[in-house]
């Protein structure tokens, strides 16, 4: 059983994929994740993602009521002796949580059985498989590009603290007074209503900036990728980001900080798509990615086919499942 539900037109374009791959997979019975099902049906493996998207709701009873199934869920598994599998997309417990929830968490990770992680810098302990995060070409093929505007700078994705939105506007700022003929493009949810204000009392201040400040349809994401010449992410913490595939399965160049993990990426991907910054974004950063050459041809993502998703992610879930039943 997935930890997510049946789709819907805002699902996280790696969630759908993954999940057209593992029901294509004959080696499993796939299911959406059902608070009914999960609690008295048989499930021989629980797959969380964001095991806290389960707990949170928009009243307190709600958030309540979550959190009393999820200790009742836990009890279960312990007792049929069920496996929980962890795709690792964060390194940590998500720190804007209430105690409540951050505990339910502590103990989903320690119930844990086996780990996916999507590249092989992350480190977990006990049995993990790496199945690298897929590319978006496909999923993104439908929709028309739009030409690429010389000194257009673009961000897309959630809207949260740490991935630096906020540094994103400071260095733009002051590049845009450098040169007049730069523009900027925000598209993203925030994650909080201060942080929307935020931002946009940042970009009403500055010349040339665009915000649409609300989940991204498919088209508008890869118009907004497409007609940037660098897609920046200015994140003060990067490890997983399916927004740096989605511009690379784009054709886009990305600048992100520099890290072992983006230092992989850029060698894997080839010369020019990954440009790497140091520290907090600053106006020279963006200044040297536009006046980059752009590489020719496209990133090389042939090691981040969909075709073989399924069927890793099925071992490692009969290995779960085996282990589960052999440690309990």
């Amino acid at each position: 059983m997935q930890s997510f539900r049946s789709l819907r037109p805002t699902t996280n374009p790696y969630i759908a994929m993954l999940d057209a791959a593992l029901a294509a997979e004959p080696t499993i019975e796939h299911l959406h994740w059902s608070w009914p099902a999960a609690l008295i049906g048989r499930v021989e493996a629980y797959h969380f993602h964001w095991p806290e998207t389960l707990l949170e709701g928009d009243r307190a009873w709600k958030r309540i009521v979550r959190r009393s199934m999820m200790r009742a869920l836990l009890l279960k598994i312990r007792m049929t002796r069920a496996a929980i599998v962890r795709t690792a997309h964060n390194v940590e417990i998500p720190r804007d949580v209430d105690p409540p929830t951050r505990r339910l968490l502590e103990r989903i990770e320690a119930l844990t059985t086996h780990r996916i992680v999507l590249n092989e810098t992350t480190e977990v302990t006990g049995p993990c498989t790496v199945i690298l995060h897929g590319h978006y070409r496909n999923w993104f093929a439908p929709h028309e590009r739009a030409d690429v505007v010389p000194g257009r700078v673009a961000y897309f994705g959630l809207i949260r603290r740490y991935k630096g939105v906020e540094s994103l506007l400071e260095a733009y700022r002051a590049a845009s007074e450098r040169d007049p003929a730069l523009s900027l493009e925000i598209g993203g949810r925030p994650s909080s209503a201060d942080l929307a204000e935020l931002v946009t009392a940042a970009a009403t201040s500055l010349r040339s900036v665009t915000t649409t400040l609300r989940f991204l349809d498919d088209a508008e994401l890869v118009r907004i990728a497409t007609s940037a010449q660098v897609v920046v992410l200015p994140y003060r913490f990067m490890h997983n980001s399916g927004s740096a595939l989605a511009a690379l399965s784009l054709d886009r160049p990305v600048l992100v900080p520099r890290n072992e993990v983006n230092a992989r990426l850029a060698a894997e991907v080839g010369a020019g798509w990954v440009l790497p910054f140091d520290g907090e974004l600053d106006a020279d950063d963006l200044g040297e990615a536009l006046a980059r050459e752009r590489p020719s041809g496209r990133p090389d993502l042939s090691r981040r086919e969909w075709k073989d998703a399924g069927r890793m992610h099925a071992a490692a879930f009969h290995r779960a499942i085996a282990d589960a039943r052999g440690a309990r």
